[in-house]
């Protein structure tokens, strides 16, 4: 799986001019039917085969949609203009933002997900399980379906038979981040981030609330799964898994695969400690590897000794098929930014060992042309993140679509460069059956290397020698080859093999075998793959 995270409501947008805090008449707003066959034929050309559409499902935000039967929030529990995709107004619901005519909303995501499975793409949506709006109301909520709260003792902080958490006889205090709001919520309810206060803060998730799980809970969020899966999409990445317990995923997701077999899972779990629980018993096909792989590359990538890295994979070699990798999502700052690296030329060593590790892997779109992030939208702020609150236009992503026309004629070479780097990476990643096969960390015999991370991946008598460079200088090294390795992989020993760069094109021939190094010069903050 090589996934293409795109956050749905920016993608299309084509103003250039966009003032900070603007509302959606004033910035524009992309919608679903800018994903065209040509935009999903150009994804899928990167080398992707899943495409996760962020930020489908209705969440609350300050544009009044009134004259469409959705009740509108009051502002004081909406963070941005557009709002947070993961403060979900309505499970049921398509938000009416990404439509062009929003009485249409279900009906143009249905094609949406057809044009996506035309193109060979599979569809991946967020499912928010661990807390919903503070205002959550379903306007589309199928006939018998009761509302989250609607039957909820608010006389008791927990009861099994509730779906929220209460604090009795206390009102809701948003004083301390907004002094003049006009919110009010008698009892208050538990945050999303599990604060039991009645006085939440600014760095709270203050604009949702906590969802109980107990059976009714769990019953309902069943109900929505089953929902969503019969529209005809691929899988589900399931925001904060672990704030969930383990028990529901136990018990509803078998249900859903033994409807949807081929559906999938991936859960946003950030504890190591709880990786194995949520693979094993709660039946989850993927986990984010944050706290891991990412971490440790952008660590290497500022200095650390890339021998991190097998300590790394090690930590998860158990469960490395089901760790998804990745150097870019909605949550963390980009990497050209100047808060991370500030040039996304230094993340292509890390891109190659993480695309090539035995896991599936996630780009955030914009990464492979470089997005900066660095624009001042509104609530989000000058902060090296792509926005999920306000109304925006991403200047990499509108230039690479030029209006719909994927030409390149508005794309710097620069964009264009980074772009066809990724795309190699990404097919190589599809196309060659050694990107499938074994994996074989090469630095337990190569301590010397400091900067470098060498490795094998290899089926069959196919294989490629993967030597990733760290440096910002173009380094030679000599790498040996144990006789454990050739012993291991069935591989054969040569006094001398002719092979070629993936990444280059030029062909080498060096020594293959454990009785004498190779030596091979590896340009600067990049690498080499060199294939049968």
């Amino acid at each position: 799986m090589t996934l293409y995270q795109v956050f749905t409501r920016l993608f299309g947008n084509d103003n250039a001019e966009c003032i900070p805090f603007g509302t959606k008449q004033q910035n524009g707003c992309g919608t679903m039917q800018d994903f065209t066959a040509k935009a999903l034929e150009q994804i899928r050309g990167l080398g992707c085969t899943h495409i996760w559409y962020t930020g489908i499902i209705e969440h609350a935000s300050k544009t009044d949609y009134s004259a469409y039967g959705i009740l509108p929030d009051n502002p004081d529990v909406v963070k941005g203009e557009a709002g947070s995709p993961y403060a979900i107004r309505d499970y049921y619901d398509v938000d009416p933002d990404l439509a062009k005519n929003p009485a249409k909303r279900i009906r143009e995501f249905e094609l949406l997900v057809e044009r996506t499975h035309k193109a060979g793409l599979k569809v991946i949506i967020d499912f928010v399980p661990n807390h919903v709006a503070r205002q959550y109301h379903s306007d589309a909520k199928p006939k018998g379906v009761r509302d989250l709260g609607e039957d909820d003792d608010i006389t008791l902080s927990y009861s099994p038979d509730n779906n929220f958490y209460y604090i009795p006889g206390e009102e809701l205090h948003l004083d301390n981040i907004l002094p003049d709001s006009t919110y009010e919520e008698v009892p208050a309810k538990a945050t999303g981030n599990d604060n039991f206060s009645s006085w939440p803060g600014k760095n709270d998730w203050y604009e949702t609330v906590k969802l109980n799980y107990g059976p009714d809970t769990s019953q309902k969020m069943l109900h929505i799964l089953l929902y969503w899966a019969a529209k005809g999409i691929d899988g589900f990445r399931c925001d904060m898994a672990e704030m969930v317990p383990v028990e529901f995923w136990e018990w509803a997701l078998p249900q859903v695969k033994a409807a949807y077999p081929d559906i999938i899972f991936i859960a946003e779990v950030y504890n190591p400690s709880l990786y194995r629980d949520y693979i094993h018993r709660g039946h989850f096909d993927y986990l984010y590897d944050k706290v891991g792989l990412y971490d440790t590359l952008l660590d290497v990538c500022r200095g650390k000794s890339t021998h991190s890295i097998t300590d790394c994979w090690q930590a998860v070699g158990d469960i490395s098929s089901h760790m998804l990798n990745f150097l870019e999502n909605h949550d963390e700052q980009r990497l050209a930014s100047d808060f991370l690296l500030g040039d996304a030329h230094r993340a292509l060593p890390a891109l190659l060992v993480s695309s090539f590790m035995p896991s599936p892997f996630m780009l955030y779109f914009g990464q492979e042309l470089g997005e900066r992030g660095m624009d001042a939208e509104g609530f989000s702020g000058r902060d090296g993140r792509t926005t999920i609150f306000d109304y925006w236009s991403v200047p990499t992503i509108r230039r690479w679509r030029n209006k719909g026309r994927f030409d390149g004629k508005l794309q710097t070479q620069e964009e264009l460069s980074l772009q066809k780097t990724y795309q190699t990476i990404l097919q190589l990643r599809e196309q060659t059956k050694w990107a499938k096969g074994g994996f074989y960390d090469l630095m337990y015999v190569n301590p010397h290397l400091e900067r470098q991370f060498a490795f094998v991946r290899h089926s069959g008598k196919e294989f490629a020698l993967i030597i990733a460079n760290f440096s910002a200088e173009e380094e030679t090294v000599s790498l040996h080859l144990p006789r454990h390795f050739f012993e291991f992989t069935g591989i054969k020993e040569k006094a001398k093999l002719a092979l070629t760069d993936a990444l280059s094109g030029k062909k080498i021939t060096i020594p293959f075998n454990s009785k004498e190094p190779l030596v091979v010069t590896l340009p600067a903050r990049f690498g080499i793959i060199l294939n049968t």
